[in-house]
């Protein structure tokens, strides 16, 4: 069985919504899987439902890398939730790693600790995005890399068709790169010279601008981290507002509400593709071994599909995948 290691003190709810989340996904799953929580055990194991004890595993640990510490911290604090999770994946203990606390100490910890893939500048980070027709985009990086050259851009876009075709099962991803126009000579100086590195790939269509990604003609959007990261936070917004200016119109107008009734099954569709938690959590692409950064207000649905996210990746030869294509498009 494959094992996955959590951190189960690092969101901002503390361990309830993760504890919740680990034994839904037991639950729910058709294969078990063993997780290793670390925490806190006073705070963890009555949590556990009995019939579940048998593969959870508790790893003693009261030292929480909170929210506000600074993500260069993360590597003196080998006595902290989220150092033990990963240092489980590197000693082999775990297969994944998955944490809803501090994203940079997640991130660099586990690029520093666990290691890159060979070929790999920089991991980054990958989030869903939904699309116009049920579907969904892939947009990278979203936060790991605000500065960026042309190359690590290159490799975002490898990385991410490597991980829409073996774990989200997209049999020929469209890569994009995210610029202001369609047009080739759109975009910055860097933007510029990764198209041009991209374009030896089959996959790449060339530049995409930001109604692209939710319309279904791309399914994997390169950008710097910083851009991404923004459009992120953008859409979360955008999301967010539109469910409470439709609620506020609908109880403005007894026949809004009326119809609002009617339509709640497809409101209740709405709200589902566009929560966060129905994707679970960031996958860091390009580290060798499978990390999920899961947003700090995490549910148990999204620790929920977080796991099965690490399990799905866990199962694919997406870095062997990475590694060769760096090689095969890099020599073009």
């Amino acid at each position: 069985m494959h094992t996955i290691a959590v951190d189960a003190m690092g969101g901002d709810f503390g361990p309830q919504p993760i504890v919740e989340g680990v034994v839904l996904a037991l639950k729910k799953s058709k294969q078990k899987f063993n997780v290793l929580l670390v925490g806190k055990s006073s705070e963890i194991a009555y949590k556990i439902p009995k019939k579940f004890q048998k593969f959870i595993e508790i790893i003693e640990c009261d030292d929480v890398f909170s929210m506000n510490e600074s993500a260069t911290d993360a590597l003196k604090r080998k006595e902290s939730t989220i150092y033990k999770a990963i240092e489980l994946v590197r000693e082999g203990r775990a297969e994944a790693v998955v944490s809803a606390g501090h994203s940079g100490a997640t991130m660099s910890l586990a690029t520093l600790r666990i290691g890159r893939v060979k070929g790999v500048s920089r991991p980054a980070i990958a989030t869903l995005m939904p699309t116009a027709t049920g579907g969904r985009s892939l947009v990278l990086d979203v936060g790991a890399n605000v500065d960026c050259k042309s190359e690590h851009l290159f490799e975002f876009g490898i990385m991410g068709h490597a991980y829409a075709k073996d774990v989200l099962g997209v049999e020929n991803p469209r890569i994009g790169m995210l610029s202001n126009g369609e047009e080739k000579s759109k975009g910055t100086e860097i933007t510029k010279e990764a198209h041009e590195l991209l374009k030896v790939h089959p996959s790449f269509i060339g530049n995409v601008e930001g109604s692209d990604i939710f319309n279904d003609s791309v399914d994997v959007v390169v950008c710097d981290g910083f851009v991404g990261n923004i459009l992120l936070k953008t859409s979360e917004g955008v999301a967010s507002s539109i469910s409470k200016l439709i609620k506020m119109n609908i109880k403005r107008s007894p026949s809004a509400l009326t119809g609002a009734l009617l339509m709640r099954r497809v409101f209740k569709l709405l709200k589902k593709q566009i929560d966060y938690a129905e994707y679970g959590g960031a996958p860091l692409i390009g580290v060798k071994d499978c990390t999920i950064i899961c947003h700090g207000k995490s549910n148990k649905i999204a620790i929920k599909n977080a796991i099965f996210q690490a399990v799905s990746f866990i199962e694919t030869d997406i870095n062997k995948d990475i590694e060769e294509s760096l090689v095969k498009y890099r020599s073009n």
